[in-house]
C-alpha cells in the first residue's frame, strides 16, 4: 500500500464499472455497481428519470393550483367550492353520500389523475411551445375527464362545465409552464 498519498476528504464516493477502478488513487472510494454506468443505457435512464422527476413535479404543482377557477367560480356564485372535490370523490365512492367519505375519496383520485396526466405529458410534450402544447392538451384531458368519463357520475355531471373546464386549461398551463422551466436547466 502506497503511502505517499494525500489523506483522503470525506464524501468521494464514485459509481465505477469494475474495469475502470484506479488502484492508484488512494482518494476514491469505490462503490460498485452492477448495471453499468457508460453507454446508451444510463443516457437512457438518466433521461427516464428526469421526466419522471419533471411529472412529478409539474403534476404537483398542478394539483394544487388548478382547482382555482372553478373555487373562484364557486365563491363568486355563492355555492360550495368543494362541489367539484366531493364530485371527485364519486370516482372512487359512487354510492358515498357522507361529505367526510367523499373528500378521503377525492384525494387519492386527485392526486393519481394529477400526477399520471403530468408523467404522460412530461413524455410526450415537445420540448418547443410546451405551454401552448400543455394547453391543448389540458383541453383534451377536459373531454376526457368531463365529456367521457364525467358523464357517467351524476353529481360531475351537475356541474357547472365552465369553471371545470377553465380548471382543466389551468391545468395544463401549469404543466407546461414547469416542464418548460425544468427543462430549460
Amino acid at each position: 500500500m502506497r503511502t505517499d498519498l494525500p489523506p483522503c476528504s470525506a464524501g468521494r464516493t464514485a459509481i465505477v464499472p469494475w474495469h475502470s477502478i484506479d488502484t492508484a488513487d488512494a482518494c476514491t472510494r469505490v462503490q460498485f455497481s452492477r448495471r453499468p454506468t457508460g453507454g446508451a443505457g444510463s443516457v437512457g435512464a438518466v433521461a427516464r428519470s428526469a421526466t419522471i422527476e419533471d411529472g412529478l413535479a409539474a403534476g404537483t404543482a398542478a394539483a394544487v393550483l388548478s382547482g382555482a377557477p372553478s373555487t373562484l367560480h364557486a365563491l363568486l356564485t355563492r355555492t360550495s367550492p368543494l362541489e367539484a372535490t366531493l364530485a371527485a370523490g364519486t370516482l372512487l365512492a359512487p354510492r358515498a353520500r357522507r361529505p367526510a367519505v367523499l373528500l378521503l375519496a377525492a384525494v387519492p383520485v386527485h392526486v393519481a389523475l394529477s400526477l399520471g396526466w403530468a408523467l404522460l405529458l412530461a413524455a410526450v410534450l415537445p420540448r418547443r411551445r410546451t405551454v401552448a402544447w400543455a394547453t391543448l392538451a389540458g383541453l383534451a384531458i377536459a373531454g376526457l375527464d368531463l365529456g367521457v368519463v364525467g358523464r357517467r357520475f351524476p353529481r360531475i355531471r351537475a356541474l357547472a362545465p365552465v369553471p371545470q373546464v377553465l380548471d382543466h386549461v389551468a391545468y395544463g398551463v401549469t404543466v407546461g409552464a414547469v416542464l418548460s422551466r425544468r427543462r430549460r436547466r
